[in-house]
C-alpha cells in the first residue's frame, strides 16, 4: 500500500532528477541532494513523514540553512 501511495511523488522527483535538474546549476548544499533525500524519505517512512522531512529538507537548503551530510533519520 505504501508503494502505491508514493508512486506519484517518486515519479515526479526522478522526472525533476532526468529532465530538469541536468539543466539547472548544482545548488544544494546537502549531500545526499534534496531530490535524492527526497527518494529516500519516500520509501523509507512513507507519504507523510517522508514528504514532511522533504519539506524540511528542501526549506532548509538556502544561504541561511544547513549544509553538509545530513542522511535520512
Amino acid at each position: 500500500m505504501k508503494k502505491v501511495l508514493i508512486a506519484p511523488f517518486v515519479f515526479l522527483v526522478r522526472f525533476y532528477q532526468l529532465a530538469i535538474s541536468p539543466y539547472t546549476p548544482a545548488t544544494c548544499r546537502y549531500s545526499p541532494t534534496c531530490s535524492q533525500y527526497t527518494l529516500e524519505a519516500l520509501k523509507k517512512h512513507g507519504l507523510f513523514k517522508g514528504g514532511w522531512l522533504s519539506v524540511k529538507r528542501i526549506a532548509s537548503c538556502n544561504p541561511w540553512g544547513g549544509k553538509g551530510y545530513d542522511p535520512v533519520p
